[in-house]
């Protein structure tokens, strides 16, 4: 059996000097944001907040300057996210883009396409991706959506579901197909696509169990796109969609979905906790270092320019499992039934925070699509 190694993220004093400083914001600008909506972080929605991180230099913080970025590591943009999640700060709106939207275009985009990272840059211009599909899921190469070339660009027609923040985005990274059905990763392309002002495009909402308004459907009936819209090169999509999956699935994000229910569960507890609630606090501080550690070697791998895919997939899958124990945990811990409308902290986030869980292990790739990566990537198969 061959593996894969974690090699010690580069050390990086520029990046803890920045940690305080981060802190000091957080402290000035979600002090009085509930426990509750703190459990939402990067599902939360705020515009006000992404424009004050744009104008502190915190959205693509590695892009080149002459594209609004700021030119510093991988690692001083892992602190600054890292941060944000556990403090439970409201970052979804930029998220994607920040994350995978924008190095994507830096790489491949035309200069007319490369426009627009000023904007996400400055936390006002959000993207959204258009990937899974009905009946598809993770396997991405059975995409159906299909853009079919025509005079001067493309017709799309097809379906995105799952799309976050799709009524929120002024542009999509549209996933589809290209070539022909049994060329499953030559024949697939992606496109950039202004979703609020391009004829033919429907925004239909996917709400979540707790109500709220995160997924969408995206529906593409004879779209035309212009040659110019495409990124890259036709039949470059699989690639391209596979580097980007490296930025997707290594972050903090992929552990700390439920941390604000630890922080929660920890005030619930009191000084004085259990013998049993305190070796299950100390089992998920142990998970959170090992996946910490984990999650910033793969930052050192994407500094240095390498593209830890299967790295990645193992954060994600271990962070997964994580995130759905630790609700279940809570539950066992401390009596309190779960009420997302409670005035109580704990069972509100709690409430929220299992409502939720499902999709932990679904989104950023399914478990079973990341252990075929894994499996693979060890030689078992």
């Amino acid at each position: 059996m061959s593996g894969f190694s974690f090699p010690p993220p580069p050390p990086s004093p520029e990046a803890e000097a920045l940690r305080q400083e981060v802190r000091d914001f957080l402290k000035s600008e979600i002090s009085a944001r509930p426990g509750v909506e703190r459990a939402e972080s990067w599902t939360g929605m705020d515009p006000a907040f992404s424009r004050a991180m744009g104008r502190r230099g915190w959205i693509g913080m590695t892009w080149p300057k002459a594209h609004g970025g700021h030119e510093r590591s991988a690692l001083e943009r892992y602190v600054v996210l890292e941060e944000m999640l556990a403090a439970g700060a409201p970052v979804g709106l930029h998220w994607i883009a920040d994350r995978q939207s924008g190095p994507l275009i830096l790489r491949v985009g035309s200069d007319e396409q490369k426009k627009i990272l000023p904007g996400i840059a400055a936390g006002e211009t959000y993207v959204c991706i258009g990937m899974s599909e009905p009946n598809v899921g993770s396997d991405l190469a059975s995409v159906q959506t299909r853009a079919a070339k025509v005079q001067g660009g493309y017709l799309v027609n097809g379906t995105k579901v799952w799309t976050s923040f799709a009524h929120f985005s002024q542009y999509m990274i549209l996933f589809c197909r290209t070539g022909q059905a049994e060329d499953r990763h030559g024949g697939v392309s992606q496109f950039l696509v202004d979703i609020q002002n391009t004829p033919g495009v429907s925004i239909r909402p996917i709400l979540a169990l707790t109500g709220e308004h995160h997924f969408n459907e995206v529906v593409f009936q004879d779209v035309f796109l212009p040659e110019s819209a495409i990124l890259g090169k036709e039949g470059d999509g699989w690639h391209q969609v596979t580097s980007e999956l490296a930025f997707e699935r290594s972050g903090p994000e992929r552990f700390l979905s439920s941390f604000w229910l630890v922080v929660e569960l920890i005030r619930a507890l009191g000084p004085d906790p259990s013998d049993a609630a305190a070796t299950a606090i100390g089992r998920l501080s142990a998970h959170f270092m090992t996946l910490r550690r984990l999650s910033r070697s793969v930052a050192g791998m994407l500094q240095a320019g390498e593209n830890p895919a299967r790295q990645a997939a193992l954060v994600k899958d271990l962070g997964a499992l994580l995130e759905q124990e630790i609700p279940e945990i809570a539950r066992l811990l401390v009596e309190a039934e779960p009420d997302r409308g409670s005035t109580q902290a704990f069972a509100a986030t709690l409430a929220h925070t299992m409502m939720h869980a499902p999709s932990f292990s679904l989104r950023g790739g399914a478990r079973e699509i990341l252990r075929g990566i894994i499996a693979r990537g060890l030689g078992l198969r």
